[in-house]
Formats: C-alpha cells, structure tokens, sequence
C-alpha cells in the first residue's frame, strides 16, 4: 500500500512539472479578436437601428466575435 501512494505521489508531481515546463516554453498562442462591424438592417423590416444594434452586440459577445448577424425578422 505504502509502495503504490509513492508512486501516485511521484505520478502527480511529474505531471505538475511537466505542466509548468510546458506553460513557459511552449505558451498558449493568443488569439487577436477582429472588430465587428453591425450590419445594418433595411428600413423596411421596421426593426428600429437601436435594437438592430443591441442584438449585433449580444450576439457579438455571447459568440466570443465569431457569430455574424445575417437575418432580424419579427415574428
């Protein structure tokens, strides 16, 4: 029993340090986020600009800036 919580312990603390290796000589790459431009809806759905504008930047920041408003329809 005494041999096999040696070895978990040794297992752990080379797993801890082959983290800490890996984190300062292979860091995570940063990800550079694009603006988002709002794309503007036309007059005609008679959805007014602010709500356009508040639904382009919900979506913008629920999906990170990878989401793309394409259609606002009333239903």
């Amino acid at each position: 029993m005494t041999t096999v919580f040696a070895i978990l312990l040794i297992v752990i603390n080379l797993g801890k340090g082959l983290i800490v290796l890996v984190n300062k000589y292979a860091p995570e790459e940063m990800v550079v986020k694009k603006q988002v431009t709002p794309q503007r809806q036309a007059p005609a759905t008679g959805i007014p600009s602010q709500t356009t504008a508040a639904i382009v930047s919900a979506i913008s920041v629920m999906t990170g800036g990878k989401g793309n408003v394409v259609k606002i329809e009333k239903l």
